[in-house]
């Protein structure tokens, strides 16, 4: 593994400059204190001056038509986050924004695609049902076509639609042939979100993030919002699919994150050096908590464990980031006592809350897109070639 640096170009430096000061300047500390109010991972007055500026565009076009090149893309990755900009909702938009691109008409793709670019249209995934899990082809969400064929009625409802209040347009699986086959049963459509008989109710998440449920009730849509080809919807979603799921190819360049979640991840990179700074300050007595050998073992394999998992690629690095995020937020709460279980901005939070919202935030992360348990069985059947789970309780024997 090459672990060297890029030396940037005086241009590439530049543009490093200039980019860390245009988000100084409109990720403020009230854009951050307002996201963790409402928990919305969106600031449309942000989202809006990144259109503005033409950084939307550049990060989602290849750089044949204009977009970064692939140094120029590492950098504004890595100083998005260095800046904690809301980004969940451009980070949906751009995935199921390829889909449109690909299996949108002329139509639909002029009505969304230059919006996209300026920030002002944003698309959420509308996937997961109430008693669906993470099986999203086991959709019960109906849209059954009018006589005439120019548009549709759709039933049904989605939970889990992060960002829908922020959006304009759904990513929505529905079942289009109940009859058939679950995997050739679906029709993807992108709908738009103004549409009469659609109803959005936040939901709250136990780390303060809100989501959403999503109530269809006979909702007409154009057909001209159809992606792909009726009852090959899963042709249409598997690619966003395999990017949720991390199940993608890396670069050869190496100039892109190792696995996904790394956006996520961040937050338990940001605790540990909070641990870290906090574990080797003096107390009024001159003793460093940092100078007991259990404290300095227990954040040394915190540590450890954390850049491990944050080298593992693809699907095995979306397992191990949400696993060691479980693992190890209780063991830096536990060194730094009980102030540490304070949320953020509270007086006398001895890590401004980070511990305190890793721990909250983990269990999370390790259900996106689907739980661990279901990417340990993708790992086990498709990597390592251990066969397909068998849920069946063991038959008995005779006796």
């Amino acid at each position: 593994m090459d672990f060297s640096r890029v030396e940037l170009s005086e241009e590439d430096q530049a543009f490093l400059e200039e980019s860390r000061a245009f988000l100084a300047e409109i990720v403020t500390e009230e854009v951050i204190r307002r996201d963790r109010e409402t928990g919305d991972n969106f600031d449309e007055g942000v989202h809006l001056a990144l259109g503005k500026a033409g950084y939307l565009a550049r990060e989602w076009k290849p750089e044949s038509e204009g977009g970064f090149n692939r140094v120029r893309r590492r950098i504004w990755e890595l100083e998005k986050r260095r800046a904690h900009v809301p980004w969940v909702t451009f980070g949906t938009t751009a995935m199921i924004a390829r889909s449109v691109d690909k299996f949108g008409s002329p139509e639909l793709k002029a009505e969304v695609m230059p919006r996209v670019y300026t920030g002002e249209v944003r698309l959420c995934l509308g996937y997961t049902e109430p008693e669906g899990g993470s099986d999203v082809a086991t959709c019960k969400t109906r849209a059954v076509r009018e006589a005439d064929g120019s548009s549709w009625i759709i039933n049904g409802s989605k939970m889990f639609t992060t960002g829908a209040h922020n959006c304009q347009y759904v990513f929505l699986i529905t079942n289009t042939d109940p009859d058939a086959p679950k995997h050739k049963s679906l029709t993807m459509f992108l709908v738009p979100l103004d549409s009469p008989g659609i109803e959005i109710q936040g939901i709250r998440t136990v780390d303060g993030d809100r989501t959403n449920i999503v109530y269809y009730s006979d909702v007409r849509v154009d057909d001209k919002y159809r992606l792909g080809e009726v009852n090959d919807g899963w042709t249409v979603v598997r690619e966003p699919l395999n990017v949720e799921h991390g199940a993608v190819e890396a670069a050869a360049d190496g100039l892109q994150d190792v696995s996904i979640m790394m956006h996520q991840a961040n937050t338990m990179a940001a605790a540990v050096d909070k641990a870290a700074a906090k574990v080797t300050e003096p107390d009024p007595n001159g003793r460093r908590l940092i100078d007991d050998g259990s404290v300095a073992y227990r954040l040394g394999r915190s540590v450890a464990r954390m850049e491990a998992a944050f080298s593992a690629t693809s699907i095995f690095g979306r397992v191990a980031l949400a696993q060691t995020m479980r693992d190890i937020s209780p063991d830096l709460m536990d060194l730094l006592g009980t102030a540490s279980s304070l949320p953020l901005g509270t007086d006398g939070a001895i890590d401004d809350g980070a511990a305190e919202y890793v721990y909250r935030f983990a269990p999370l992360v390790g259900i996106y897109g689907g739980t661990l348990e279901v990417f340990r069985n993708m790992i086990a059947q498709y990597a390592l070639g251990l066969g397909k789970p068998a849920y069946a309780p063991p038959a008995k024997k005779a006796s």
